[in-house]
């Protein structure tokens, strides 16, 4: 680590060494915005407090933006999926207010709780996924999404070079993982035994996320055996808050409404 020399003060010109001492501290949204808010301090009779306190919020707003930018690139999120672009009255029977409430604040990933989302193809599982990914990003938490197949098959491959638990260990690092399309894993053995071992890796130490077009009930459609299927699904629901989706697809209602003449 570079240790950081003083810089000797000019009291002759002070604005030039703020400003040689702020670029030195790598300070750089400071560097070339404080003399503006200077200005304005002067202008409307800042304390020295004030004055600071600006300066020092500017620059956590923009490491903040930065972080946020930085997260979500991380997150590979699909594009263009919040909860504001999302039609809650398209699904009257989500229970939105038990999934707003409870990401509104981290409690639930900081006790590594988990979300289920149930629903047939097309109700909005991946969007709401997405949003929720959003809001824990913007709240400080770090969050990486998978489609459920290809998590699998990299797990899959970390298996086969002997480097699966190194593999989980790095996932760790997500406070939240996303699995969406959990049902289009096929019931294969090898490919059912990495994603138990990834359920059970992170069981009471990290969150998941998890979307399904099945009910628990018909599970056993893609693990292996059903005493895995009882297994795994025991450890999901241990803590974790489960919303079910019943509505029309958004895909098909879309093509409905497409296909209808312009009056």
């Amino acid at each position: 680590m570079d240790s950081i020399v003083p810089i000797p003060p000019n009291q002759s010109n002070p604005h030039q060494t703020l400003s040689l001492t702020l670029k030195h501290l790598r300070l750089s949204h400071m560097l070339n915005h404080w003399q503006s808010i200077e200005a304005k301090a002067i202008q409307e009779n800042w304390s020295y407090a004030q004055f600071l306190l600006a300066l020092c919020q500017l620059e956590a707003d923009r490491r903040a933006q930065v972080r946020i930018q930085r997260a979500l690139g991380e997150a590979q999120l699909p594009p263009g999926k919040s909860f504001t672009t999302f039609e809650f009255d398209h699904c009257p029977t989500l229970n939105s207010a038990a999934l707003m409430q409870l990401v509104q604040h981290t409690t639930w990933l900081e006790q590594a709780e988990n979300l289920i989302l149930l629903g047939p193809s097309g109700v909005g599982k991946t969007h709401l996924a997405a949003a929720v990914a959003q809001q824990a990003i913007h709240l400080g938490k770090r969050v990486k999404f998978f489609s459920a197949m290809a998590l699998v098959q990299q797990l899959q491959y970390a298996k086969l070079q002997l480097q699966l638990p190194a593999t989980l260990a790095k996932l760790d690092r997500f406070d939240l993982l996303i699995l969406d399309d959990l049902g289009y894993v096929k019931k294969d053995e090898a490919e059912t035994s990495v994603l138990f071992e990834l359920i059970a890796h992170r069981y009471e130490r990290r969150s998941l996320l998890i979307t399904a077009n099945h009910p628990f009930s018909q599970w056993d459609a893609i693990f292996s055996d059903s005493m895995m299927t009882v297994a795994a699904v025991d450890r999901l629901v241990h803590h974790a808050l489960i919303i079910e989706i019943q509505a029309e697809s958004f895909r098909k209602h879309s093509a409905v409404e497409r296909a209808k003449p312009k009056p």
